[in-house]
């Protein structure tokens, strides 16, 4: 869920596979990524994937380099900010008001915070732009990467300001964007005081030596022995 919609701006504009260039090619001003050899060797992509992404994010960040409000943007695609969903209807299913429906709920969702989150994630040097070569490493992990691989970088998305550890404040900001981006559109709809209601829950189970912060090992280690969150770690294996 957390991933899902960004993989999903690649496909808006990834087809026509036969015309992708042999190399990635960038005008003088603009950002030159690395070579598709080098690209090849550093991440879990073929060189016709690579080209297939390249091709995608080409046509959506011409400069080569996407900044946050350019990552936005593109989220909220996926998620829209302010669109009308129906809470009876799931996530996938946006419905346009029928008389039928007048009496049922409709909620607001926000993408634009988790967006936040999500692109520093990706902004693996924290310069305030994702470039290509960012986003394919970033990418290759998610979909190619080892399970101790998936879980470093969620540990760094959930560490919000990047200092070795995870606090209760940070898992509930992270909690709430994601309740705002997807929370409001289960049925019935969750409470306002769920997300705390997770994060304590989830704390609990991962401060194993309650000194109030998640270090790197705590966080894999639970991770590890929860079911679920292992069974998650396979879910974009074959996006592309």
């Amino acid at each position: 869920m957390e991933t899902q919609a960004f993989m999903c701006f690649l496909s808006i504009s990834c087809h026509d596979m036969d015309s992708v260039e042999d190399e990635l090619e960038l005008s003088a001003v603009r950002h030159r990524p690395e070579g598709l050899e080098q690209l090849e060797s550093q991440t879990r992509f073929s060189r016709k994937e690579l080209q297939i992404l390249y091709r995608g994010f080409k046509n959506e960040c011409p400069s080569g380099i996407v900044n946050e409000d350019t990552f936005k943007d593109i989220y909220s695609q996926f998620f829209p900010q302010g669109g009308l969903f129906h809470v009876s209807a799931g996530f996938k299913n946006r419905q346009t008001l029928k008389s039928s429906d007048s009496m049922r709920p409709f909620v607001l969702i926000d993408a634009s915070t988790y967006a936040h989150f999500l692109f520093n994630a990706f902004d693996t040097d924290h310069n305030g732009s994702v470039s290509f070569e960012d986003f394919v490493m970033g990418l290759s992990i998610l979909l190619r990467g080892t399970v101790q691989e998936k879980l470093n970088w969620a540990f760094n998305l959930y560490d919000i300001n990047k200092d070795g550890y995870i606090t209760k404040e940070e898992m509930l900001d992270i909690m709430k964007a994601i309740y705002d981006m997807m929370g409001k559109c289960t049925y019935p709809v969750l409470k306002e005081e769920t997300p705390r209601q997770h994060v304590e829950v989830f704390f609990q189970k991962m401060d194993k030596n309650r000194d109030g912060v998640v270090t790197i090992d705590e966080f894999i280690d639970c991770c590890q022995n929860d079911e679920n969150i292992m069974r998650s770690m396979h879910l974009f294996e074959n996006v592309l």
